[in-house]
């Protein structure tokens, strides 16, 4: 008995086929994002049920495509039963795709399982009809009916596990295609299946009173799209909400984690260091126990940071926390305040040796360990210490005692460590005052000038002047240099200060032009802070311009450990005050480690010999005196002239003049002057030069 095929039919079952396999694949990526062990289970019954009935219609849609010359039917329970078989195929193939690992073997076994699975779900689709006689099936075709759902489901198996990551680029157009190929493998087998069967002459359909032909068509298609579209609505929809949320959730990981944490160097923040140390001062005064804060700061970071930029400057502090880690116990809480402030938490110690014990510990190995971060620099911090509960019992005073006995180890020679005591914080109180006193005193004319006289050799003639300043504070009084520059430097209020006593020299030199005095050089020193800054002589050129003052009347000293520690942009800032009309000379020569190619690059107007050089002349004899003829020897050689700092005794002075020193200045000769008595002195000298004829009256030597 032969039967016909309806196209349209056909073509349905493929479209079910495809749009059933779209799904299941849109819901493999779909459960493979959730973590939720029972929105999982959820998600494949839902899918299995979904996926069951798309692949159950296709065959039913394929079997009502086929007509035979005889009322057909189909019995509702083995009808059911096929339903079922396809629901739990479909249920094992989203637990094979979504399981953490597929492998070979496991893809070989479950597309045999599966491919028996939809084949039984065929046959049984077909034993609903309950032919009388029975189906014949071809062996050849059923074999290959078999096989072909085989290969199919592991095909299908692949692709859908391929495709599991609903995250991938172009992932739905994929996802089409290969619905598209694995509609074709299922359609493929089911019309092989077709062809195998075969209806004898005389044959009755033994439920053809059964379920209605044209209802099961109509009712079996429209069921099957609608739940295969909402299950793909919802799927897409609890999807991209799950997207959202997990977005969310990152979003608000980092939120929390830039709110807890330095973005930099990736330790506590003072947010969570302060938590941590409010928990510690709770679980310190229950169990009656001690803990330690250490607060360090980074010994020349303000210096590399100016000098080298601020690049640099990051991957120093990146390194340093780095390194700092390793230095402390894992139990230990290292944060970052911000700038080069670090904190170490130190908890559960049993005495305050422990602290002092550590913080050596951090030093010795910061100075002398061997490190794999590839930064060359020697990174060493001054550390001040407070314990709980002697020092203090909440986190604002125990961070701030920290911090003031950590100024103390930067004043005792840094790279070192201190405990926190009572006199520090009259220390860290007088710090804020000067602060205040330097904020105030540019507004308020708390700043004066003196000026240090320069000689010749001999200790006769007047050649120049180096500027000193002093601050006069109403409430403070008289501060010395000492103590307000070093403050200036750490808090960066030495850059307008430098640039006030650059202009307030121009206007005191015309101030002596005005009187007819004869013009005489006047050295002004420049800071670290200073010599860190790109626009720094434009701005003093500016500056000088601005007051009407020839450049050539100004020298700028610099240190030699400062010029030492960059030395080739040191060299590029000598180049550029002389291409502006300056001259630069070294100071404090012999503090420093400055080698002969690097003086012989500088190229400056004048050496200045530090005054423990200088006193060495007396104290030290024979050796004393060999040093400073070799200090003026080797600066001669190099065309720089020579000045000696500190001259204080008649001795000092005539051994000076013997070793050919160019020029001399201390207390033997004059004291520091304010502006009206240099003028005096000018105005003796040039009277004096003018008595005792024109040359180098008041002037410098070329």
């Amino acid at each position: 008995m032969h039967g016909t095929y309806n196209l349209w039919l056909v073509a349905l079952s493929l479209a079910v086929a495809t749009l059933a396999s779209y799904t299941a694949l849109d819901l493999s990526g779909r459960i493979a994002l959730l973590g939720n062990t029972r929105l999982r289970l959820a998600w494949r019954a839902g899918g299995a049920t979904a996926m069951g009935i798309g692949i159950w219609s296709m065959h039913f849609i394929g079997v009502l495509s086929f007509s035979l010359p005889i009322p057909v039917g189909y019995d509702f329970w083995i009808t059911g039963a096929s339903l079922v078989i396809a629901i739990l195929v479909s249920g094992f193939a989203l637990y094979a795709i979504t399981r953490a690992q597929l492998t070979w073997r496991r893809l070989v076994a479950g597309s045999v399982l599966m491919g028996f699975g939809i084949a039984g779900m065929h046959y049984t689709g077909d034993a609903a009809m309950r032919m009388r006689p029975g189906i014949i099936y071809d062996p050849a075709l059923f074999a290959a009916s078999i096989a072909i759902a085989i290969v199919a489901s592991c095909a299908a198996l692949w692709i859908a596990r391929t495709l599991s990551d609903a995250r991938q680029r172009h992932g739905n157009f994929k996802r089409l295609g290969a619905a598209g190929v694995m509609g074709l493998a299922i359609t493929g087998m089911h019309y092989t299946a077709n062809a195998a069967a075969t209806f004898l002459p005389g044959s009755v359909c033994g439920a053809a009173n059964g379920i209605n032909m044209p209802w099961l068509a109509t009712t079996v298609t429209l069921f099957t799209f609608a739940i295969l579209l909402v299950t793909l609505i919802l799927s897409r929809f609890d999807a991209r909400t799950t997207f959202l949320a997990h977005s969310v959730s990152q979003l608000n990981g980092q939120i929390v984690r830039m709110a807890t944490f330095d973005t930099l160097t990736d330790l506590p923040n003072r947010r969570t260091l302060t938590e941590r140390l409010e928990h510690a001062i709770l679980s310190a005064g229950e169990h009656d126990r001690q803990f330690a804060v250490l607060f360090m700061d980074l010994d020349g970071f303000k210096t590399i940071n100016d000098s080298l930029g601020h690049s640099i400057g990051d991957e120093v502090l990146k390194a340093f926390a780095r390194r700092l880690q390793h230095c402390v116990r894992g139990t230990d809480t290292v944060a970052r305040l911000g700038g080069d402030e670090f904190v170490v938490l130190l908890d559960g110690i049993s005495a305050a040796d422990d602290a002092g014990r550590m913080a050596a510990n951090v030093l010795e190995r910061m100075r002398n360990g061997v490190w794999d971060d590839g930064q060359l620099l020697q990174l060493t911090p001054s550390i001040g210490i407070a314990l709980y509960p002697r020092d203090g019992r909440t986190v604002e005073v125990l961070l701030k005692h920290a911090d003031a006995a950590m100024y103390e180890a930067k004043r005792g020679g840094r790279s070192t460590y201190r405990f926190f005591e009572a006199a520090m914080n009259e220390a860290a109180n007088r710090t804020l005052q000067i602060q205040r006193a330097l904020h105030e005193a540019l507004g308020s004319n708390y700043f004066s000038l003196h000026f240090q006289p320069k000689f010749r050799g001999n200790g006769g003639e007047l050649v120049g002047a180096e500027v000193l300043l002093r601050l006069h504070h109403p409430v403070l009084g008289t501060l010395a240099p000492q103590e307000f520059i070093a403050i200036a430097e750490r808090s960066g209020q030495i850059l307008q200060v430098g640039y006030w006593v650059v202009g307030e020299t121009c206007r005191q030199i015309r101030r002596w032009q005005a009187q007819g005095l004869q013009a005489v050089r006047v050295a002004i020193n420049l800071s670290p802070r200073q010599l860190a800054q790109p626009d720094l002589v434009a701005t003093i050129l500016d500056i000088v311009r601005g007051e009407l003052v020839a450049p050539a009347q100004l020298m700028f000293e610099i240190s030699e450990t400062v010029a030492m520690l960059d030395a080739p942009r040191t060299i590029e800032m000598i180049r550029a005050f002389q291409a502006s009309g300056f001259e630069i000379a070294i100071d404090d020569f012999g503090t420093g480690y400055s080698s002969l190619a690097y003086l012989q690059r500088f190229r400056a107007k004048q050496l200045k010999i530090d005054r423990f050089f200088t006193s060495g002349l007396d104290a030290h004899g024979h050796e004393g005196i060999a040093i400073v003829q070799a200090i003026i020897a080797m600066a001669h050689s190099l065309e720089m002239d020579v000045v000696a700092e500190g001259v204080e005794t008649a001795s000092q002075l005539a051994r000076l003049k013997a070793l050919m020193c160019d020029e001399v200045q201390g207390f033997l000769l004059a004291r520091p002057l304010t502006a009206q008595a240099f003028g005096t002195l000018l105005q003796e000298r040039g009277q004096r030069a003018a008595m005792d004829g024109p040359k180098h009256a008041g002037t410098w030597r070329s």
